[in-house]
């Protein structure tokens, strides 16, 4: 093996080790009793609130790729797409290096829709662009509503740092949505050529992104204590924990959520933060895990079987 190929699994590997490095120091005083009994103290009405938002999270990371797919001009059926959206992203979130493992398996199901490797290629920059412009869109308004939430971070900014930051964020966020309404130049690389959406795609872009996010983090605040600091807060430290999770390439972002949410909420018991946590990594994670690789099961075998037919007629 190449050693190129190491570095994004050396990366994911030295991440987690430090975060639960860390988390240990952090959480050696607790006690396994400590969290059964914060997962046991979440209401029926969380669980199901929880569920729910999970639901509308990868329905609206299906809604990525239906963007990209009118973005490219093709047409693919919308049950197709939402499998293929959702084992590409439940396969991803869980393995690490999310763009290049989503990658592999958009590129299996839509090339077998006709789509070449270039048209899947931007599919992939496309979907990922979107989940970049959703996160934008959130850190600023957050920022902007909530500057104090800056404090969590980094006490030694000030608030006035953290609004103006959120402005700045949004006026970029803005100067995209004009490149596409007046129509700036495509992007020209060596292997792909990206355009500006359409204005209808790009505005839909803008109301569809933020959506995942919005009901990601919803899945940990329905199950947090009742003296949360509430949503806004909770989906600042999601944001933030959530990107740090994607830039390390830690399979399942472990220790990285962990880390920065109980250090992000020091009012809090750490035992109800990992037992929020841990609900998200069921419902976000490992039930969409398990599912996604019954999806690639079924595909792969269905392929299988076309081939095996097809070489079975030309005999």
């Amino acid at each position: 093996m190449k050693l190129h190929n190491l570095v994004w699994p050396l990366i994911g590997a030295a991440a987690i080790i430090f975060s639960l490095w860390i988390l240990y120091h952090e959480l050696r005083g607790m006690s396994f009793h400590e969290f059964r009994q914060s997962l046991l103290a979440i209401p029926p009405s969380g669980w199901l609130l929880s569920g729910a938002a999970t639901i509308a999270a990868y329905a609206a990371l299906a809604a990525y790729d239906h963007l990209a797919l009118e973005h490219l001009g093709r047409r693919v059926s919308l049950w197709f797409i939402t499998v293929a959206s959702f084992t590409a992203y439940a396969l991803a979130h869980n393995i690490g290096a999310s763009v290049f493992s989503g990658a592999v398996v958009r590129y299996r199901a839509y090339t077998s829709k006709g789509l070449s490797a270039t048209e899947v290629g931007i599919l992939v920059a496309f979907c990922s662009f979107t989940f970049a412009l959703g996160t934008a869109v959130l850190f600023g308004f957050v920022l902007i509503i909530e500057p104090e939430i800056i404090e969590r971070f980094a006490s030694f900014l000030p608030i006035e740092a953290a609004f103006s930051t959120g402005i700045v964020i949004l006026l970029l966020v803005a100067l995209y949505v004009i490149g596409s309404l007046v129509g700036f130049r495509p992007i020209r690389t060596r292997w792909l050529n990206l355009e500006y959406p359409r204005p209808s795609v790009a505005l839909r872009q803008l109301l569809i992104a933020p959506v995942e996010l919005l009901a990601a983090a919803a899945i940990i605040y329905f199950v947090l204590p009742a003296e949360n600091p509430g949503y806004l807060v909770v989906l600042g430290i999601f944001l933030a924990s959530f990107t740090a999770a994607l830039l390390s390439h830690a399979p399942g972002g472990i220790g990285v959520l962990e880390l920065i949410f109980i250090a992000a909420l020091p009012e809090l018991d750490p035992a109800d933060v990992l037992a929020a946590l841990a609900v998200f990594r069921v419902f976000y994670l490992l039930v969409p895990f398990v599912l996604g690789l019954g999806a690639v099961l079924v595909f792969e075998h269905s392929r299988y079987v076309e081939a095996s037919t097809g070489k079975d007629d030309q005999g």
